[in-house]
């Protein structure tokens, strides 16, 4: 098993979009059906990251993530090895930059 898809839901989706992006993610604007706008990016393994506006009744939640990049993204002032940042919303975000 392997996973395949990662949704988070934000109150803040234009700064949460923003940090992800200066990690390197590559956003496109999506809209399924009569769902909402979103922003959506494939990693180099295929697997689908999303953020997405929170609504009623869908409240935004703790959770970590992490990430390995070859390099750090251009423009950042990221340094290689492991650092953990905070994105938006508070939630934990482990870099590792070989």
């Amino acid at each position: 098993m392997r996973q395949t898809l990662t949704v988070i839901y934000t109150a803040r989706l234009e700064e949460c979009t923003l940090f992800y992006r200066g990690l390197g993610l590559e956003f496109v604007r999506e809209r399924h059906g009569s769902g909402p706008e979103h922003h959506a990016a494939v990693l180099p393994d295929g697997t689908v990251f999303e953020l997405y506006p929170a609504a009623d009744g869908r409240s935004t939640g703790a959770l970590r993530l992490g990430f390995s990049l070859d390099a750090p993204p251009d423009g950042s002032a990221l340094e290689p090895g492991r650092q953990v940042l905070r994105d938006p919303d508070g939630r934990a975000v482990e870099i590792h930059i070989t």
